[in-house]
């Protein structure tokens, strides 16, 4: 039984998802901060499954493409409720959502090769994903203040550079496949 709890947990994250955006753009009072207390939720269930799925030795190769999975769906959906808001620019959202789309189906197309391959999370893809969260958190407590541009500013350059890892680790291990 033990052995599905991680990604029960991933999947309540996922369905976290759609309850953010309708509690974002609610008419309640305060709708930004509940909003916010439900990413903040999602967030540290992401980090309970990683850590029951390692120290338990759980972990699935459908954890490691759901995990991710997961938390794209949630970082994207928060990023376009907050540009449609305008505390975030259309030219970063955008950034993101390319390049996360193309990671999306970069690891899709991995994992339905022959050797059922998937690009793990790397620590350089994390930190992105805790600054992205820091980010969001001071868009939705301070928008507009210049310290949340430059959390901005410092979690897309991190994005970035890990998207090009993962483009240099993927080619490098699929050369065939591109």
């Amino acid at each position: 039984m033990w052995k599905y709890v991680p990604n029960s947990i991933t999947i309540v994250r996922m369905c976290l998802v759609p309850v953010f955006a309708v509690i974002f753009f609610s008419s309640i009072p305060n709708s930004h901060i509940y909003a916010l207390v439900v990413f903040l939720v999602a967030s540290l269930t992401d980090m309970l499954d990683g850590y029951i799925a390692r120290k338990f030795n759980l972990v699935s190769v459908i954890g490691i493409v759901l995990d991710p999975l997961a938390d794209k769906m949630m970082l994207l959906t928060v990023l376009v409720c907050l540009t449609v808001y305008g505390a975030m620019p259309l030219w970063a959202m955008l950034i993101m959502l390319i390049s996360e789309t193309i990671l999306i189906v970069g690891n899709i197309f991995a994992y339905f090769q022959k050797s059922r391959d998937v690009v793990p999370a790397n620590k350089l893809g994390k930190t992105a994903t805790v600054l992205f969260a820091a980010a969001v958190v001071l868009m939705i407590l301070l928008p507009g203040h210049p310290l949340t541009w430059g959390a901005l500013a410092l979690a897309l350059a991190t994005k970035l550079i890990s998207f090009f890892y993962y483009g240099v680790h993927f080619i490098g291990s699929h050369p065939r496949g591109m």
